[in-house]
């Protein structure tokens, strides 16, 4: 009973460390740009505060799952922003903090994603929840290069649709 006992508990740590290892790897403002623009990757900006709940729902159900997290690790630098939080933020050129920097993109609801080029231009704000099938999809439209072919995202929908 022992063995038994003891073989569960380390299937149980090794699966744990497993998954967190797969979980997106989220870094700051300054250090992640500067990460996308040497990897030549684009930025997923996570903007949330701490009170939040569909901030937290969005980690918890969409940023978890081991297919959008390995996708981001292979595609994007993933950056976290607190949009209520005093840390440096250093964007063309200015310096903001957490606040600013989210109001300079216009973000008034929470969570928003914003994505950035490579080169720090902003591509695309997406605010609210994304439940995570669909946003898998949007990840895709960016990261496999449909938006900058200027694909329309309805048109790219039903494609990736009809091909499931």
């Amino acid at each position: 009973m022992r063995l038994s006992t003891c073989l569960l508990l380390t299937a149980l740590l090794a699966a744990s460390v497993t998954a967190s290892a797969r979980a997106a790897q989220w870094k700051a403002w300054n250090p992640g740009l500067e990460a996308a623009r040497a990897g030549n990757k684009p930025v997923l900006v996570d903007v949330y505060t701490d009170w939040c709940g569909w901030c937290k729902r969005m980690d918890r159900d969409v940023y978890a799952r081991t297919d959008v997290s390995a996708y981001l690790a292979s595609h994007f630098v993933t950056v976290k922003l607190n949009a209520e939080g005093g840390e440096l933020a250093s964007y063309q050129g200015h310096n903001y903090s957490g606040r600013s920097l989210a109001a300079a993109f216009g973000i008034d609801s929470y969570p928003t994603t914003v994505f950035l080029s490579s080169t720090g231009d902003r591509l695309v704000n997406v605010p609210g929840y994304v439940e995570p099938g669909r946003f898998l999809l949007l990840l895709r439209y960016i990261g496999d290069g449909h938006m900058a072919r200027n694909e329309k995202w309805d048109d790219y929908v039903k494609l990736a649709q009809g091909a499931h």
